[in-house]
């Protein structure tokens, strides 16, 4: 039986898009990026491509995430759960799991979002200064809560959060309303892929760890 249940913040927990956008359009003057405008078309590019069509190179890239982290914690009081996810982190934490986040958000974001939400359930929060670097964040996981890579379990919504887990051993439910297309993600063979709180309340029932 899994421990451990990992998720990603933005666009897994917490439905961020709107706020995303409107912080990221507000820097793109900034920065000499093309602001979103036709998002549509943009979600269904990978993330690479996606960067090169908005022309945000990857020597701009850290700085414009850390003026979005910062700008950011002005918006946490707009920023809404998914749908059935606090009923679910409250399950998990009832039931003994332990649960942690991995995020290119800031941890003290977190923090404050799941403070301002009443919401006592969280473990470590970590934050990876790399945004490819989710791989290596799992693995100081499993060293932080002394587990093998089948008693831990990964929710997130993005490519990257796939290949993440690829990399580390560890099996990924992938959730179909977040940064990712679900054909995008399909493509990247997730081990598991869920439509609701109630897909992955399921899938974690009979999780094979």
């Amino acid at each position: 039986m899994f421990k451990l249940a990992i998720f990603d913040f933005d666009g897994t927990l917490v439905d961020s898009k709107d706020v995303g956008i409107t912080l990221y359009n507000r820097l793109a003057e900034k920065f000499k990026t093309r602001k979103i405008e036709d998002l549509e078309s943009l979600w269904k590019l990978p993330l690479l491509e996606r960067l090169k069509a908005l022309n945000i190179s990857l020597i701009k890239l850290p700085g414009l995430i850390a003026d979005m982290k910062k700008e950011y914690e002005h918006s946490l009081s707009y920023i809404e759960m998914f749908p059935g996810m606090r009923e679910l982190l409250l399950e998990l934490k009832g039931k003994g799991h332990s649960v942690a986040i991995i995020s290119s958000n800031s941890e003290s974001n977190i923090r404050d979002y799941f403070r301002s939400k009443r919401l006592d359930v969280l473990g470590t929060v970590l934050s990876p200064a790399h945004l490819w670097g989710k791989d290596k964040a799992i693995k100081t996981l499993l060293r932080v809560y002394h587990l093998r890579r089948e008693e831990a379990v990964y929710v997130g919504d993005e490519v990257r959060d796939i290949e993440a887990c690829q990399k580390a051993g560890v099996k990924i439910i992938c959730v179909d309303w977040g940064h990712d297309p679900p054909e995008l993600l399909q493509a990247a063979h997730p081990d598991y892929m869920a439509g609701s709180a109630e897909d992955i309340r399921s899938i974690l029932a009979r999780y094979p760890g």
